[in-house]
């Protein structure tokens, strides 16, 4: 969650250069947060802190509506980190020219598998997919989670609950797991 008002954030979307200065500084320890977070090294964040307070500075102005501020800023900060996980994982290292380019990201998730979450994700009512994208996504935390909802602690803690059993059942019903020693028959529940 970005600490930073509405009323500056606005006049930083009219110009105010005071203003885009302030909501800089505001902006930056959240930013690294998250990015420490997402990206992979601590280089990585830096680099996705710069280019998003950057992209902050220079498009402040085209933002049009004040309450997508964080998720824009948050958004970009993801980009980049994935960019530079998956830019590196295809680069080839300079001391042994005939190794195989090394790929930092853990193993890969079948192709099928992030189909299936996806569809389950996609499936789940707004309230569910909102908690679980920003808890399991994001990773922000339950308090943080409630402060961007308008939500209490305890209902982000049960819509998460639900949201992560109702994404278990797709899950299983799909075949992914066996349970009690006895595979599951496809089918739909969500």
């Amino acid at each position: 969650m970005i600490r930073a008002d509405a009323p500056l954030i606005e006049a930083a979307r009219q110009g105010d250069r005071d203003a885009i200065v302030r909501l800089l500084s505001v902006c930056q320890p959240d930013l690294k947060r998250f990015a420490r977070r997402t990206c992979s090294n601590a280089q990585d964040a830096e680099d996705a802190v710069q280019l998003a307070l950057w992209q902050l500075y220079r498009r402040v102005g085209a933002l049009r509506a004040t309450a997508a501020f964080a998720t824009w800023l948050f958004r970009i900060v993801e980009r980049e980190c994935w960019r530079l996980l998956h830019g590196r994982g295809r680069t080839e290292s300079l001391d042994a020219p005939d190794a195989p380019p090394m790929n930092l990201a853990a193993a890969p998730i079948p192709h099928g598998l992030r189909l299936d979450l996806a569809r389950a994700m996609e499936r789940l009512s707004p309230p569910y997919r909102e908690v679980l994208i920003l808890r399991d996504v994001h990773e922000l935390t339950a308090p943080e989670t409630a402060a961007q909802l308008g939500l209490s602690v305890e209902a982000v803690k049960s819509r998460l609950h639900r949201a992560r059993a109702k994404v278990r059942e797709h899950l299983l019903a799909s075949g992914y797991w066996v349970k009690d020693d006895m595979p599951q028959e496809p089918r739909d529940v969500l």
